[in-house]
């Protein structure tokens, strides 16, 4: 089964982006362009985490709900979020009110603090990460790499939780240090073009 179908416009896309009527706007304006900014990082790994055994569809529908709880993912201040915070997280039915997800991300932030405290940015530390292109792997037929590998340990050894090298693998494809859109999808060359402008950041 071929991995494109036509878009409204008629143009081929990937087929996942089919799938519910949300995922199509995400698909062509966000999905594999690459990404520096690192509140957009954060957010993007903390939802990574929290669809960890969900739909990626259930989480995007939360996604401004998941903003306005944890305050635009601003990991500074998340970082200060106390026992009441995470109570008020568990409250919340416009999020996945897991424990274990809602004090990962608390974790997380104050880690990432650390990190641009020593790198500079997340970013930096990010895209030391991006894989060389690969020419004999077809897009989307994998969920690891060596790379998330890597990635996946680095943050585990630094006390970042629900970060496996699945969940590290979906954050690199949607942040842009894969291009994983199909072949003849007609965003892989606006994101390849993307990525060839890009200017990676480096440690500060």
């Amino acid at each position: 089964m071929t991995n494109l179908i036509p878009g409204p416009d008629g143009r081929q896309r990937c087929r996942w982006c089919s799938v519910a009527p949300e995922f199509l706007a995400y698909h062509d304006t966000e999905w594999g362009f690459p990404v520096s900014d690192d509140r957009r990082l954060f957010e993007k790994l903390c939802l990574e985490g929290f669809q960890s055994g969900l739909s990626w569809r259930t989480i995007l529908a939360k996604r401004e709900n998941f903003r306005a709880a944890f305050y635009g993912f601003d990991f500074t201040r998340i970082a200060q979020f106390d026992h009441h915070d995470v109570e008020r997280l568990l409250g919340d039915p416009g999020i996945v009110r897991h424990r274990g997800k809602i004090e990962a991300v608390i974790n997380n932030a104050r880690r990432a603090i650390e990190f641009v405290e020593r790198e500079g940015s997340l970013a930096a530390f990010f895209w030391r990460y991006e894989p060389a292109p690969l020419q004999d792997v077809e897009p989307q037929s994998v969920s690891t790499s060596a790379e998330s590998i890597a990635l996946s340990k680095a943050l585990k050894k630094q006390g970042w939780k629900f970060v496996g090298p699945t969940t590290v693998y979906a954050f690199m494809q949607a942040m842009g240090l894969i291009n994983d859109h199909a072949m003849g999808c007609v965003v892989r060359d606006e994101v390849e073009h993307a990525r060839l402008t890009f200017e990676r950041p480096v440690a500060g």
